[in-house]
């Protein structure tokens, strides 16, 4: 795509950046015209972020200190999308991320925030725009649904793709089950979705279009225990666990092969791992209890896993609330590489992050019940800080512990952002 084409589709403006990278001597060694395609709010966020200065002529020109050994150049319409040129290769987010899950040390700290409804309607009203994503800078670009899809039945009211009934009164962004599918232990009579819908795999191949340079990962939400309890309820499960052991294998492993067909289709595109969305913590220890989960739980994961694995050795993430690093040791020996959301009240993301470093990436870390709603901006940016300086060695990706909340100062968002974008431009 031309400059005249970003232009045309996006309705941006056309400016002109000179890098001027300055050698030890104090002289330019090293002069870049390069084109960014961006409108004027970005424009003035990247001046700002990036310490550009416009001359006369409206060129921005960003002097690099002495010794500078490495050049940012910015390509694309945002301030985000930056291209890394480091001894004349250019590295991508999607390379940074690979470097990351392969035990590598990067560049800076990656990083892939997420943010509720709620929390989002205040970004995008600070930022005069509805296109937070570009904004943020993200790592990730991500396919599929981390909670299902969902018809809107109105009244609040949504049904997912499994006949479960949601009420979001309150919760907007998920909700609650409003009704038990399975009111005895027994799939008679249910019929699983299709797992090759052609709306679960719609958004790839046009977000890859808009996004290539980031790392790709096609998510499947409540994917094994938390697909079982929307079905059945909770409670009955727990107690089916004791007086039922045969209809829940049965019930997990039918949820189990429709992931894994799943997993195959998506698979058949150019993405890099696959995601699964799975709560079995909560703040102390496991709902089910260790005994249940390796019974239950594990053995459906090694095979959901090993689907990955064959079809072409994709990453495997992990997204699952709690206290659970008692589960890593087990995780990491049927393929994990990735766990999120790694969060500090319930584990000390301060020993295992090095204690796990090139076996287990965490994505996380930020605390979202404590720091974020309830801390000040300097405690937001201190926690930041020292999150950016424990993931310098690799094995992070930087992230809140869970999606932020609508209780969520902006100030205290706005400082989070600021600090993990001026650690990659001063890398």
């Amino acid at each position: 795509m031309n400059v005249s084409d970003w232009t045309r589709c996006y309705g941006a403006k056309t400016v002109y950046i000179k890098l001027v990278t300055m050698g030890s001597d104090g002289r330019a060694e090293k002069e870049t015209i390069l084109y960014a395609i961006i409108d004027k709010k970005i424009l003035f966020f990247l001046k700002k972020c990036c310490k550009l200065t416009s001359n006369h002529d409206g060129v921005l020109t960003r002097s690099c200190p002495p010794g500078c050994s490495r050049d940012i150049v910015v390509v694309s319409r945002t301030v985000s999308e930056f291209l890394f040129r480091t001894k004349g290769k250019s590295m991508t987010k999607r390379d940074v991320i690979r470097m990351v899950l392969t035990g590598q040390r990067p560049p800076y700290v990656p990083w892939s925030l997420s943010f509720t409804q709620e929390a989002a309607k205040k970004l995008k009203e600070h930022y005069g725009t509805d296109d937070i994503e570009n904004l943020l800078g993200n790592h990730h670009i991500r396919f599929g649904n981390i909670v299902g899809f969902f018809d809107d039945l109105g009244n609040d009211r949504f049904r997912d793709h499994f006949g479960v009934v949601w009420n979001r009164e309150t919760d907007k962004d998920i909700g609650m089950p409003e009704d038990v599918i399975l009111k005895e232990p027994s799939l008679k009579g249910y019929e699983f979705p299709d797992p090759l819908a052609p709306k679960l795999f719609a958004d790839i191949n046009e977000k890859i279009a808009v996004f290539p340079d980031r790392f790709r990962i096609f998510r499947i939400g409540f994917s094994l225990y938390e697909r079982a309890w929307t079905l059945r309820g909770m409670e009955n499960l727990l107690r089916d666990f004791i007086d039922h052991p045969d209809f829940v294998h049965e019930l997990l492993e039918r949820i189990a092969d429709y992931n894994i067909a799943q997993v195959r289709e998506a698979c058949r595109y150019d993405i890099d791992a696959v995601y699964f969305g799975d709560d079995w913590g909560q703040q102390k220890g496991l709902i089910m209890g260790p005994r249940f989960w390796k019974k239950f739980i594990f053995p459906q994961l090694k095979r959901m896993y090993a689907a990955v694995r064959e079809e072409g050795g994709k990453f495997q993430f992990i997204h699952c609330c709690g206290q659970v690093d008692s589960l890593f040791d087990d995780l990491i020996s049927i393929g994990l590489s990735c766990f999120n959301p790694f969060q500090p009240e319930v584990m000390d993301v301060w020993s295992l992050l090095p204690k796990y470093r090139g076996r287990l990436t965490f994505h996380g870390g930020l605390s979202t019940q404590r720091t974020l709603p309830y801390g000040t901006v300097e405690e937001v940016r201190d926690e930041t800080r020292r999150l950016i300086e424990l993931g310098r060695d690799g094995g992070y990706i930087f992230s809140p512990a869970h999606a932020v909340e609508g209780d969520v100062p902006l100030e205290n968002m706005l400082v989070m952002i600021d600090e993990i974008q001026q650690q990659a431009v001063a890398a």
